[in-house]
């Protein structure tokens, strides 16, 4: 059985168009065609993943956007007309996985479907092999379970995209080394995924809001200017700082 998509879309020959493609692969679909109808079946079905239209009635595809990311992880492709490199930077600030231009080829819209869908399962059911434990990653007071797919800093969740899901992983995955913005952008999103290093800092950004104290002074996810980002090695840091108390 395949999943469930939810498709917001208002342009009744295109929603039916996917509609039919989506489920030749036994996708279960259900078919909104504004934005508010969409965050309600998002907030009641729970769908496996969203196909977002962003030039909808009521509210458009990046106001939906932004009020589901404040509580949903739902993998969310979104689709537009909108062909500027800062519209789909703005839809990758505010949170979505994936981006695809109109008008497009549907076979294109179903690869990237297939493989949001195969990350979110991947990243929900990650085992070790032969059966052994996967111990969740820790820095500091931030964990990430890679079998639950959750992050919590100081026990409260924090809520994640996939793609940010997936780029925090790497960063934690190795505190204290540093990865270029290409390095991380190829493990948050398929090599044919529109993505500039831009949309590493988009990314970065969001998790900043979400994880530190302070954005503009971040304790975890540090800058290292001409080359990339790292996640600070606290068990360094916090070292430095007991030492620096006793030298004193």
């Amino acid at each position: 059985m395949g999943a469930f998509v939810l498709v917001a879309e208002d342009d009744a020959k295109q929603a039916e168009l996917v509609r039919r493609y989506l489920t030749r692969e036994d996708h279960a679909v259900l078919v909104v065609a504004d934005g508010r109808a969409a965050i309600d079946q998002v907030r009641s079905r729970r769908p496996d993943l969203l196909i977002l239209d962003v030039m909808m009635p009521e509210l458009d595809g990046l106001d939906v956007l932004r009020v589901l990311r404040r509580d949903y992880d739902v993998p969310i492709l979104v689709v537009t007309a909108r062909s500027a490199a800062e519209d789909k930077l703005a839809g990758f600030d505010l949170g979505a996985d994936d981006y695809l231009t109109k008008p497009y080829d549907p076979r294109e819209l179903m690869a990237r479907v297939r493989s949001l869908l195969r990350r979110a399962q991947a990243a929900g059911g990650a085992v070790g092999s032969a059966g052994s434990v996967v111990l969740p990653l820790r820095v500091g007071p931030l964990t990430l379970d890679q079998v639950r797919h959750e992050v919590r800093l100081d026990g409260t969740r924090i809520e994640c995209t996939p793609a940010e899901f997936r780029l925090l992983e790497t960063l934690m995955s190795s505190p204290g080394r540093v990865f270029s913005r290409r390095q991380l952008l190829d493990q948050a999103h398929e090599p044919d995924s529109f993505v500039t290093e831009r949309t590493a800092d988009a990314h970065v950004k969001n998790l900043r809001r979400k994880i530190e104290a302070d954005p503009r002074n971040p304790v975890f996810l540090q800058t290292v200017y001409g080359v990339g980002y790292r996640m600070t090695d606290v068990t360094d840091a916090s070292a430095a700082d007991s030492a620096d108390a006793y030298d004193a």
